[in-house]
């Protein structure tokens, strides 16, 4: 990837936030993020690379506290935080050189792909709106969870995160939990898809600077996070891609999700959390492409659906006039959604 993009910050809350920035050639433009507690780099290169190649301008950046940018303490994910550094790079990125202000989406997978919802639902000028296996309800996904971690586990997750709040308080240093952990231990999550997550998005090791830890503090507000119940006030096209066998991000809620929101296609994926990264990444890749391709390159497309973000709300996606389309990526024509 080198010769391909060039590091680039911005400032959000204070706090300078550090990105990567893939100069484009169509005047559209993705803003990106990784999932929980993943840098930049193992959360988006490869979907950044094919978007860059394709023309689109990229810009890939890490949350603050977390990789390159600045913030401390170190580790600690905030919901609010995070929401306000997204807001941050938006109006970064529709400064950029040969970017059209106009023509700016957003992608996130996994908790960032929740925060798709809500950021996409309060700025009414973004085009179009990307969220790969998004966990849209909190409750859903901490319910599942727990099945994988045990009962014990999972309360010692609690007792570790109330102490490292505690500790914060007085300013001391954060306790740190693993991503990911085997029955029964401290980790953030035990389901096989999370088992799977540092294999899958650093290989061999490729990204070593990504610790794959988080302060436990932040665990404790994921399981009251709801952000798939801002869907219905999403104006943006929407695509919501879901795979059906994720255990982490359960799609079950994300498809209820767009069926919400008035101008969603829905597309669903066979495989676990990572299968847009691994076997199904191509197809991953040719939906989300088409679907940018559609809402931030075609003038025609562009004009309606603006207008029809300044018009009042449609109803929801199954009634409005771009109503949730239900799609098996590489499958045929898209059909009405289903029920989940």
């Amino acid at each position: 990837m080198d010769g391909t993009r060039e590091k680039a910050r911005f400032i959000s809350g204070g706090v300078e936030c550090a990105a990567w920035h893939y100069p484009g050639s169509n005047g559209g433009c993705v803003v990106m993020a990784g999932g929980f507690a993943v840098t930049k780099e193992p959360g988006t290169d490869r979907f950044a690379q094919r978007f860059s190649e394709a023309g689109f301008s990229v810009l890939a950046f890490d949350y603050r506290g977390l990789g390159e940018s600045d913030g401390r303490p170190r580790l600690v994910q905030r919901i609010g935080q995070q929401l306000a550094d997204w807001r941050a790079a938006i109006g970064y990125a529709r400064t950029l050189p040969r970017v059209d202000p106009a023509r700016v989406a957003i992608w996130g997978f996994s908790l960032s792909g929740g925060h798709v919802f809500r950021i996409a639902a309060r700025d009414p000028g973004l085009a179009a709106a990307i969220a790969q296996t998004p966990n849209a309800d909190g409750p859903a996904a901490a319910r599942n969870a727990a099945k994988y971690q045990g009962l014990r586990a999972m309360a010692r997750l609690t007792g570790r995160g109330l102490a490292d709040a505690l500790g914060g308080a007085l300013g001391r240093p954060p306790l740190l939990v693993p991503l990911a952990g085997e029955r029964g231990s401290v980790a953030m999550l035990s389901t096989p898809d999370a088992l799977e997550g540092g294999r899958v998005l650093s290989p061999d090791g490729r990204y070593p600077d990504w610790q794959q830890a988080v302060a436990a503090r932040s665990a404790l507000p994921l399981a009251f996070y709801r952000p798939g119940r801002d869907a219905a006030r999403v104006r943006c096209p929407l695509l919501v891609m879901v795979c059906d066998q994720d255990q982490t991000a359960l799609a079950g809620p994300a498809a209820a999700a767009a069926r919400r929101a008035p101008h969603a296609e829905l597309v669903r994926l066979p495989g676990g959390h990572y299968a847009p990264f691994t076997g199904m990444h191509e197809q991953a890749v040719e939906a989300q492409l088409t679907f940018l391709r559609r809402h931030l390159l075609d003038q025609v497309h562009t004009s309606a659906h603006a207008a029809a973000r300044r018009a009042p709300p449609s109803g929801t996606g199954r009634h409005g006039p771009f109503a949730a389309r239900d799609r098996r990526a590489g499958h045929g024509a898209a059909r009405p959604a289903r029920p989940a």
